[in-house]
């Protein structure tokens, strides 16, 4: 067992909810609203959904070291889900969504809340919430 701050293990408990709500919201576009993932999709999900019991074990065991994984999954993440978003609402990265293998393009647009909410935009925005999350896990933990 480690030994963690009342900060840090709440820390761990946001990161852990924040990656669960994503997997949460990609199963719920895919088996609920029947929206098929294109390829890039399928790469976020594969370093999203690792992160929940990365986060949820880090949590149960009160030690981060064992999150460290998540650190670079999410990093990671935050840049596919970047460029995923690109090939969908810059032009100049259009043409590139249309060279995914499978059955849906890329560049494809499921849902477009507010004019610029796509589903990468969101799965982008969990990537970096963990991303920056842990870092500041990180930093309390440098503390003591």
């Amino acid at each position: 067992m480690g030994n963690m701050t009342k900060k840090a293990e709440n820390l761990l408990l946001l990161i852990w909810i924040q990656a669960f709500l994503a997997m949460a919201g990609s199963l719920f576009y895919s088996e609920i609203m029947g929206y098929i993932p294109c390829e890039l999709c399928w790469y976020q999900r594969i370093l999203m959904y690792p992160l929940v019991v990365i986060y949820g074990v880090a949590a149960i065991k009160k030690e981060i070291n064992v999150a460290l994984p998540g650190l670079i999954l999410s990093g990671i993440g935050m840049f596919v889900s970047m460029y995923h978003y690109m090939v969908q609402k810059v032009s100049a990265f259009h043409e590139l969504g249309g060279t995914c293998t499978g059955g849906v393009p890329c560049n494809a647009i499921y849902v477009d809340y507010f004019g610029f909410v796509t589903i990468p935009f969101l799965a982008g925005i969990a990537f970096i919430v963990i991303f920056i999350l842990h870092l500041m896990l990180l930093r309390e933990m440098r503390r003591n």
